[in-house]
């Protein structure tokens, strides 16, 4: 039982050596001026402006819609595959379920939430 375990030792080993390499080795190449260190972005390029930037609240509420719609195809694709086993009770709720999506969807049109400026 003890050799089964020895393999989980080897690879926690290799892990942490594979780790302490890594922060070594950067260590070994980092800039000691610090002026990188300091800047907002460290491509190289001056920033313009502040980074505390608020997004546009859009983004996330498009974000949101498409999750919501994407789970609804995740629902969807089973019930189509068992069609003919669920029958008409399998039929009515999952028409029950896109019809709230629709309304939702409706919803979000007249909100404008889907145009984009």
């Amino acid at each position: 039982m003890l050799n089964q375990y020895f393999y989980i030792l080897v690879f926690a080993i290799i892990g942490v050596l594979l780790g302490l390499a890594l922060i070594f080795t950067a260590w070994l190449v980092r800039d000691r001026s610090g002026k990188k260190d300091l800047s907002t972005y460290e491509c190289g390029m001056e920033a313009v402006g502040s980074p505390w930037v608020s997004p546009n609240i859009r983004f996330y509420i498009f974000a949101l819609l498409f999750v919501v719609f994407d789970v609804e195809a995740l629902f969807v694709f089973p019930w189509a595959v068992k069609f003919k086993a669920l029958g008409v009770h399998g039929f009515v709720a999952v028409m029950v379920f896109v019809a709230i999506l629709f309304v939702g969807l409706i919803y979000a049109w007249k909100k404008d939430v889907l145009k984009w400026e």
